[in-house]
Parts: C-alpha cells; sequence; structure tokens
C-alpha cells in the first residue's frame, strides 16, 4: 500500500512509539516491520534534509603524524559549560568518500539539524570524511556471510574522540554513540568492537558484521536496522549477528520486509527514532 509523505510520516511515528516501549519492556528483541517507501518519497524525504542549512556544523581536521580526516563538528543549540552533552558519531556511506569535507553530511548527519531534534536531543555531533573506505568486506567461510573489518584510518577516530572530549568537557563519557548507515555502519561495528568501553550504544544500518569481539559487546546497547531486500550487504549478515548476540537483553533488530540497500534509511529520517532510542542509552 502507498502512503502519502504526511500519513506514511505519522505511521513511522506510531510505529517507533510502539517498538520503543515494547523494547524497554522485554528482552533481546526482533522486530518485522512491513514499510514501504517509494522512490517519490524518498526523494522528498532526502530534498527536506538537503534543504537545512549546514553552516552550524564545524569544519575541522585532525593531524596525526603523516595521516589526517576531515571531519564537522555540531555543537549542542544550548552549549551550557556546566551541562553533560552526549557525543554521536556519524559514518558516512561509501558514495561519500572524499577530501572535501562536505560530502559525508548525508542523511543521517543531517537529522541532527532538523530544529525540533536539535531542540529536543542536545549533543555535539562528529561527521569524519575518510578519503578511502574505512571498513573492507571478506567472506566468512564458517559462518557463510561477509565480515567486515577496518581500515587503518578507523583507527584515528579514536584518537579524534579523545581531542574533542579534551577540548569539550561538557561532553558525557558515558553518552558516547555510534551511528552509521551501510560501508558506515560497518565501520560503527569495527569501532565497538575496538574499543567497547569507550561507547555505550550503536545505530548499525545495513551494515556488514563484524564478529571480531563478540564477547565484548555481548550487552552492549545495539539497534540492529536490515531490509530484507538488500542485496548489497546482504540481509543474512545481520541475522548472524543477531544469533551470535543471543541473551544480549539490550540487542534490538529491526527488519523491514519491503525495503532495499538504497531506501532503508528513509523510514528514519524524518522521525525522533534514532535521537530517542540513543538517548534512552549510558553506560
Amino acid at each position: 500500500m502507498y502512503f502519502a509523505p504526511a500519513m506514511q510520516r505519522n505511521s513511522f511515528i506510531l510505529a517507533s512509539l510502539l517498538w520503543l516501549v515494547a523494547f524497554t519492556a522485554t528482552a533481546q528483541k526482533q522486530v518485522f516491520n512491513d514499510a514501504f517507501t517509494d522512490s517519490l518519497t524518498s526523494a522528498q524525504t532526502r530534498k527536506e534534509l538537503n534543504n537545512l542549512s549546514a553552516n552550524d556544523y564545524l569544519k575541522q581536521t585532525l593531524s596525526k603524524g603523516n595521516q589526517s580526516i576531515n571531519y564537522r563538528l555540531l555543537l549542542p543549540a544550548k552549549n551550557r559549560n556546566r551541562k553533560k552533552y552526549p557525543l554521536v558519531i556519524t559514518f558516512h556511506n561509501s558514495t561519500r568518500i572524499g577530501t572535501d569535507n562536505e560530502k559525508q553530511l548525508e542523511p543521517l548527519a543531517r537529522i541532527w539539524l532538523r530544529p525540533d531534534i536539535r531542540r529536543r536531543y542536545q549533543a555535539f555531533v562528529i561527521a569524519p570524511q575518510f578519503q578511502t573506505r574505512s571498513s573492507n568486506y571478506y567472506p566468512d567461510s564458517v559462518r557463510n556471510c561477509l565480515i567486515s573489518k577496518p581500515s587503518y584510518d578507523v583507527h584515528l577516530l579514536l584518537d579524534l574522540i579523545r581531542e574533542v572530549k579534551n577540548k569539550y568537557p561538557q561532553i558525557d563519557p558515558n553518552r558516547i554513540y555510534l551511528v552509521g548507515y551501510s560501508m558506515g555502519a560497518s565501520t560503527a561495528q569495527n569501532l565497538m568492537n575496538m574499543a567497547p568501553e569507550t561507547f555505550a550504544a550503536m545505530v548499525s544500518i545495513a551494515a556488514v558484521p563484524d564478529f571480531v569481539n563478540i564477547n565484548a559487546i555481548s550487552q552492549k546497547p545495539i539497534w540492529l536496522i536490515h531490509g530484507r531486500q538488500d542485496y548489497d550487504n546482504p540481509y543474512e549478515g545481520s541475522e548472524h549477528l543477531y544469533r551470535a548476540l543471543k541473551g544480549n537483553r539490550n540487542l534490538l533488530f529491526t527488519t523491514y520486509n519491503k525495503l532495499d540497500h538504497n531506501l532503508i534509511t528513509i523510514p528514519l529520517l524524518l522521525t525522533p527514532q534514532i535521537p530517542a532510542w540513543l538517548f534512552s542509552q549510558h553506560q
């Protein structure tokens, strides 16, 4: 069934409220969603976010030795010295690789520019831009799926987080969150596995999974999101990870039965689902 954009948005908001209530009351959970979005709704949603000014995202660069990484930094709308704020790191997909310090502000990064989100979910937000792939994929003959491994540049993110935390003591070290889509979601998983003690929670959308430190992340708040029609980063990878994290009471796995790789983020962009879930998590 096709929904007009306004109706579709309202249905997504209602659905999000229902699963938030269910998730907080239960253990490890898998949710199946039959929402469908077409190309017109997708284009309108992206346009709405792309029309938001990104001037509040400050242009920054971290240099270490002969390595450097560009990033954008968004400060809380009302940055009070005595108040603590979460830190969100949002990772771009492979189409945003570059050096212009612009393209990485894809829709997931622009959620935080929405006026309603800026008011209600105030946070520091880092949007790094990788010059090459941040996560690479390899076959896993044991699990019969693809797995992801981080590039060397991903290690710079831990230095970047330390630098930003030192500069802004208002950052709450118990509320540092990872968010990513596609390659960016794989990178989020890579970082969570590399330094699980650093991060409070992760939202991973259409990732290729990382199992390298599975025991250390076995109780972490993780929201896996994947479209069953995804053949770019196969849906089965998230199924494998969900099973590997069996017993994690803080794990939610949302399956969009009718969405593919390109449309999977659309139901999430104009609702408060991601900020609301992240802000309910802490170490």
